[in-house]
């Protein structure tokens, strides 16, 4: 008599069933983990930057004073918005389908919670209210022309160390303070890349994050790789060019750098047991977020914008 088979043997037996979610959908972004929130009052933000200062003169014993000009200010809202979704569950499959560790409504709203948050990141740099009014402001937009460092080859440019220094120093809001450069990770080993050029020095060089992990550092300021830095700048030939910013955080004076804002009674993300579904047997957990970012001082940001896959001569 033949042996019993695989399939038939099947029918008697579960297989092991992995507690839990193994993740596929990952975007590298270190810096969400460091990135301040400030939670407001209001649906918005409102706050004046200088824009021109008042004039003033040198005077002689008897002269006449002609520096009458006043200051001026723009002012500047950032307002928040509404990041959300709705988990839905049937009641039979919460009720015959949530064994093995894997709770299915569970399951569902870590789903949401985590799109929420992936969102977020996506808008802090890519965000445009120009294309949807439902967006905030990312980091490509609130960036001042005046503070963006284009490229001058045809094709876009090579990263150098010059261009960073550059960049550098245009985040001057802070006394010079910088606390962060974010890049994707193509962009990152063109910079690992330009340190082995010098023999590799500084190439393990690095900062600890709260969790532990830690981020490659140049000049002293953390490196951190973030993947929703597009590669898709175009320049000449080139339809493969990318950005690199350079800033710092508020330092909770509402004055310099950027930061989240989020609604100050309802912070962070948010779980909603709805209820029951009016016509369906379905349960219904509300995943909302009311977030939105600021950038109270232009001179706290720069970016280096269009730079290619390659090395430039170290300099």
């Amino acid at each position: 008599m033949a042996s019993v088979t695989l399939v038939e043997a099947a029918k008697l037996a579960q297989d092991d069933l992995v507690a839990g979610i193994i993740e596929t959908l990952i975007t590298v972004n270190p810096m969400f983990e460091v990135i301040p929130m400030d939670g407001i009052d209001g649906n918005a933000l409102a706050y004046n930057r200088e824009l021109v200062a008042g004039d003033v003169q040198m005077l002689n014993v008897g002269g006449t004073i002609t520096a009458k000009a006043a200051a001026t200010f723009t002012n500047v809202t950032s307002r928040l918005t509404t990041i959300i979704g709705d988990a839905e569950v049937n009641g039979l499959v919460q009720a015959t389908r949530s064994g093995d560790g894997n709770d299915q409504t569970a399951v569902q709203v870590a789903s949401k919670a985590k799109s929420t948050a992936r969102q977020w990141q996506d808008m802090f740099i890519n965000g445009d209210t120009g294309t949807s009014a439902y967006e905030f402001d990312g980091l490509i937009t609130l960036c001042a022309s005046g503070q963006t460092i284009s490229s001058t080859g045809t094709h876009g440019d090579a990263l150098s160390f010059a261009a960073m220094d550059n960049a550098l120093d245009l985040v001057i809001d802070r006394d010079g303070q910088v606390d962060f450069i974010t890049t994707n990770a193509r962009t990152i080993r063109v910079y690992k890349a330009l340190l082995r050029g010098l023999g590799g020095a500084s190439i393990s060089e690095v900062i600890e994050l709260p969790s532990g992990a830690t981020v490659p550092v140049y000049s002293g300021v953390g490196m951190f790789r973030n993947d929703w830095v597009a590669i898709d700048e175009s320049k000449g030939n080139s339809s493969d060019l990318t950005s690199v910013f350079v800033g710092n955080f508020d330092d909770g004076s509402r004055d310099t750098g950027c930061a989240g804002i989020t609604a100050q009674n309802a912070s962070g993300i948010e779980i909603e047991d709805v209820g029951v579904h009016q016509s369906r047997d379905e349960r219904i957990t509300r995943v909302k977020w009311y977030c939105g970012l600021a950038l109270f001082s232009e001179l706290g940001l720069s970016r280096i914008s269009e730079i290619g896959p390659t090395t430039a001569t170290p300099t």
